[in-house]
């Protein structure tokens, strides 16, 4: 892929991601009004469009030729957020109003703070498709989010830098620790949120 077809094929992306942003802002700003709530639900949101390197790479790692059509046939990911909300009652509330929105559409989704994964990893992925219209043409293009709380989050990052890329001869070991601070972090973060004025909802 040429760098004037990535830039031609990321402008729509950048364009979905963009309106998801703003839908997030409002919603940040609004979710708990009717409970008579000061607090937002999110800490920090992040945004990314995948670099020309990595979308390549990617389609590479599928047995894809690097081309825009097979970019937009087979990444979900071109497009990516990241929500970073206090506590995990604030992340489902946040993924639940999201999916209210009757112009989105799921594509995917999967839960990794109900079911983490193995090594402790815990967030929630969705995929949504975003409405962009021009003119009088209207069409849906995916982007991914990644909704966790700050304890998740920072668990998240210390387990990439420790391990991303790293042939360690004690990974064993250091995957066995990072699975029980993962556990640690959940009960912390549970302690404060016994504090938090927006109680939470059991979950099963």
């Amino acid at each position: 892929m040429t760098s004037e077809e990535y830039y031609e094929l990321i402008i729509p992306y950048q364009d979905a991601m963009n309106l998801l942003l703003g839908r997030l802002d409002v919603l940040n700003h609004s979710l708990y009004k009717e409970k008579g709530s000061s607090s937002r639900p999110v800490h920090t949101v992040y945004s990314r469009i995948k670099k020309h390197k990595s979308l390549d790479e990617k389609l590479a790692r599928g047995n894809h030729d690097a081309t825009p059509s097979n970019a937009r046939e087979f990444l979900q990911d071109i497009a990516g957020i990241r929500v970073i909300c206090y506590f995990e009652q604030d992340a489902y509330q946040m993924i639940d109003a999201l999916k209210r929105q009757n112009d989105l559409i799921v594509v995917n989704e999967k839960d990794y703070i109900l079911h983490p994964k193995p090594n402790g990893y815990r967030s929630y992925h969705i995929i949504l498709g975003i409405p962009v219209r021009y003119m009088d043409v209207t069409e849906y293009y995916p982007v991914e989010i990644q909704v966790r709380t700050l304890s998740m989050d920072f668990w998240a990052s210390m387990e990439h830098r420790i391990n991303y890329k790293q042939d360690r001869s004690d990974k064993e070991q250091i995957q066995a620790q990072l699975l029980k601070f993962a556990d640690t972090l959940k009960d912390m973060e549970q302690s404060f949120e016994m504090y938090n004025e927006n109680r939470p909802i059991l979950r099963d």
